[in-house]
């Protein structure tokens, strides 16, 4: 069996890539079984799809623990514990990295036995808010490295998932993914098959335990070490909400209060947002009755906080919380 698992943030196309690498591999005459895996998050959040592969019946289920092939679509992503791009990887698996980085870097960086292939990036975009939508070009990758799948192949099942958005798109998506196949085509057929997992050799996975009495004497609160509060949700924030304070009307109770996740805190009557645990979603932005919160770019935030680290100042658009 084949077991390929793909890595991205919400809104990058990482659904879409698994759906097509599934059709195509369909078509080659394989049975399927393609699906992505995400929580309830938003744009930008790491999320995982996965795709198996056989010749007969497939009788795995759930998440895929030894993966034969991993395509990590955005490699900001390795620098997250909790996205979990490496799970499970070993010197059989091959780990496909979309970069601006050489292979040799990512190598030196990561410590793998795993094989390793560089997929190269497109160029940066200005407004780095805007996430790349790559799905079709980590399919076409990933269909180059199994060697199953022809050209022609590739381009019909892109054709068949994105249907109704017109031709336009669909062209354009064919387009990457062929190029993306194109340019691996010296490396086709490097993923080999996983061999099959037998039920003996099942390995729990590494459950954290929470003690639980009776609800009515106490439930868990899930505040400890290795838990919600030590995951960083604003690692993949791509906007960042600043309150400008001379126009803060301290109706604090209105943002604080409607932040989804509780990322904003009162200190001495005044709104304080907890950059670690907020993702960007502007909630606060939309409900701020006097308007003192406005969403600028993440990378220009960390520009200006460097600035300021380094007594170069900030720049005339800084409306950074004081």
């Amino acid at each position: 069996m084949y077991r390929i698992r793909i890595h991205g943030r919400g809104g990058q196309g990482i659904k879409m890539a698994s759906r097509v690498l599934g059709t195509a591999l369909f078509h080659a005459g394989f049975t399927v079984q393609d699906a992505p895996k995400y929580g309830a998050e938003r744009r930008g959040a790491p999320i995982f799809s996965y795709v198996r592969a056989d010749r007969q019946a497939i009788n795995e289920r759930g998440t895929m623990y030894r993966p034969d092939l991993v395509v990590v679509a955005d490699d900001t992503l390795l620098a997250v514990p909790a996205a979990g791009t490496l799970l499970g990887i070993d010197a059989h698996a091959v780990v496909l990295v979309n970069s601006r980085d050489s292979a040799d870097t990512w190598r030196h960086r990561l410590n793998l036995d795993a094989k390793l292939v560089i997929l190269p990036s497109a160029a940066e975009t200005a407004d780095r808010a805007n996430l790349p939508h790559i799905g079709a070009t980590c399919a076409g990758a990933a269909a180059c490295l199994l060697g199953l799948v022809e050209r022609d192949v590739l381009a019909r099942a892109i054709a068949e998932e994105l249907d109704g958005l017109g031709d336009t798109v669909v062209a354009a998506n064919q387009a990457s993914a062929l190029a993306a196949f194109d340019a691996l085509a010296g490396q086709s057929g490097l993923v080999q098959e996983g061999v099959t997992i037998a039920a003996a050799d099942y390995q729990a996975p590494q459950w954290i335990e929470l003690p639980f009495e009776d609800a009515s004497i106490a439930a868990p609160d899930i505040r400890a070490a290795a838990n919600s509060v030590q995951v960083r949700t604003g690692l993949w924030r791509t906007l960042r909400p600043v309150i400008d304070y001379d126009h803060c009307s301290h109706c604090w109770w209105v943002c604080s209060t409607l932040c989804p996740d509780s990322a904003i805190r009162v200190a001495e009557d005044m709104p304080v947002i907890d950059y670690d645990h907020c993702k960007g979603c502007m909630v606060c932005v939309g409900v701020c009755p006097p308007h003192a919160i406005a969403g600028i770019p993440e990378y220009l935030a960390q520009q200006q906080e460097s600035a300021r680290a380094t007594g170069g100042g900030a720049d005339d658009t800084e409306t950074a919380q004081r």
